[in-house]
């Protein structure tokens, strides 16, 4: 009977042990089971999420790594996948740089040309975009005179910038009204005509063709309707009436050394100061006042200021007017400009269309609007900046 008991007990030990043994490999298996049923799940949302190619024309660029720095805080924000590419100022190394994003799974180009203005680079980047979306910003697609050329003939791509000769009208105005104010103080040798010297950042930009055109032009327009003489180019000898950085990068260095070698002969001394700088953009400006400085002006010291102007206020350059040094410059708004990207960006990623993201954030606020005639085409609106 012992014996019976025995083997029965051994028996119902065993039962227990495959039982227990067959609960455990479901238990096992199922994470695997619920693993394989969540990836389908899984694998469109990483499909459709936005990898965008950020590019630079010149990460040295002053104005350009504020709008960077705005657009990396924004695309941050909103969760969105981003590399940043810089140019250096060749439009060959950005062409590189986007095919080599595009290899890599990029599905939305956000790109700051480095030929501005070019209709042909424009074209190329499309092209090779190949129904990828573009959002061109800040430096022109388009020649001057073929607006909407490039902008109206695709549906996925869009630009967002200024108007350029806003920033030159405003310049002028602003040069006009100081000049005529302080027109007794600013004629340092009393010969009652303004001698000024103009710096150019890019011979071929169309932003910088208006600001040397307007900038001049609206300021004479101010002084000789107030019955002043218009203002005068310091260097009788040079027909264009400007100076221009060779390289294309309107960069301080170039405004300096030009100002040096300027100062060498026009000066106090000769009868034939320069007085009154009006730069393209606040690099240059910045590099016309290290110029002054070192010869004694601009030192805001109770010494003589020679009146310099710029574009973009950037934060040097508002520092620089509050401490005395220089006179006024012309907004252009990075963090508007990099919201206004970044927005378009995470809408077109939501399948929204071009320009109905356009038109959404042309509705948001006070300083974008659309381009008359061109739907995909949004200004960020300048603004005067002197204090």
């Amino acid at each position: 009977m012992k014996k019976l008991l025995a083997l029965l007990l051994a028996l119902a030990m065993v039962f227990a042990l495959a039982a227990c043994g067959g609960s455990e490999a479901p238990a096992e298996e199922a994470p695997a089971e619920d693993a394989a049923a969540e990836a389908p799940a899984e694998a469109p949302a990483e499909e459709g999420a936005l990898n965008v190619g950020v590019f630079y024309y010149n990460y040295a660029d002053t104005y350009i790594s504020s709008v960077r720095a705005a657009l990396d805080a924004e695309l941050d924000a909103l969760g969105i996948t981003y590399t940043d590419y810089d140019g250096n100022n060749s439009q060959t190394t950005q062409n590189e740089g986007i095919q080599t994003a595009l290899t890599n799974g990029c599905n939305l180009l956000i790109v700051n040309m480095v030929t501005s203005g070019s209709t042909d680079v424009a074209n190329e980047i499309i092209s090779m975009a190949n129904g990828v979306p573009v959002i061109f910003f800040n430096r022109a697609v388009e020649n001057d005179g073929e607006e909407g050329t490039v902008l109206n003939a695709y549906d996925s791509i869009c630009f967002i910038g200024t108007d350029a000769p806003e920033a030159g009208h405003l310049q002028g105005k602003m040069v006009g009204e100081y000049v005529l104010e302080n027109y007794d103080a600013v004629d340092l040798n009393g010969d009652g005509v303004i001698s000024y010297a103009m710096f150019k950042g890019d011979e071929a930009n169309v932003e910088a063709i208006y600001r040397t055109q307007y900038g001049v032009e609206d300021a004479d327009a101010v002084l000789t309707e107030a019955g002043k003489p218009a203002l005068e180019y310091f260097d009788a000898s040079n027909s264009s009436k400007y100076q221009v950085d060779l390289q294309g990068a309107w960069s301080a260095q170039a405004a300096t050394d030009y100002m040096n070698t300027n100062l060498a002969q026009y000066n106090e001394a000769n009868g034939n100061m320069i007085e009154l700088i009006i730069c393209n953009n606040d690099n240059m400006a910045e590099g016309c006042i290290a110029a002054l400085n070192a010869a004694g002006y601009n030192n805001a010291d109770g010494g003589t200021t020679i009146p310099v102007f710029g574009v973009d206020a950037t934060a040097a350059a508002q520092e620089l007017i509050a401490a005395g040094k220089m006179t006024g410059t012309v907004k252009q708004d990075a963090e508007g400009m990099a919201k206004a990207i970044a927005e378009v960006a995470a809408a077109v990623g939501e399948g929204t269309a071009m320009t109905d993201a356009i038109a959404t954030v042309a509705s948001s606020a006070d300083m974008y609007s659309v381009a008359e005639g061109i739907a995909n085409k949004l200004f960020v609106a300048y603004a005067p900046f002197t204090a």
